[in-house]
């Protein structure tokens, strides 16, 4: 095994979905392909990303909104989270220390939450990152 290159994301609404990612998340469509009437195959992620996030809707195990722990790496995380917040993306708050760096956490359409995480030995605060 080398890596992860794939991550499905559970939605309603594909194109919904897509148009999220894209437009407001800062994605780019890096695949989209359908498969016969049934499966629509959506693939995003960040330009110059290894991995990337499938836009799902055939796994019954995997209710639209039910995704967490999902951890996407930023050099810059407050220009990510403020540019993100300016195309009206939802954050459950603003960036904060904790431990393995600083996150903020940000929901799709669907309630799916997605954490940005800028790692470091320094603290937010020295960073500027974490306003008080």
């Amino acid at each position: 095994m080398q890596r992860i290159t794939v991550v499905s994301v559970p939605v309603s609404d594909q194109e919904a979905a897509k148009t999220f990612y894209t437009e407001q998340v800062g994605f780019k469509l890096i695949t989209e392909s359908r498969f016969g009437d049934e499966l629509h195959w959506i693939q995003v992620g960040p330009a110059d990303g290894e991995a990337s996030l499938t836009l799902v809707t055939w796994f019954d195990s995997m209710p639209p909104g039910s995704l967490r722990g999902l951890v996407i790496d930023c050099a810059d995380l407050q220009a990510d989270y403020e540019a993100m917040r300016a195309r009206g993306v939802c954050f459950l708050g603003p960036p904060e220390q904790q431990p393995g760096g600083v996150f903020a956490i940000f929901t799709d359409p669907d309630g799916n939450q997605i954490s940005l995480r800028q790692a470091g030995s320094s603290t937010g605060e020295e960073q500027g990152l974490i306003r008080r």
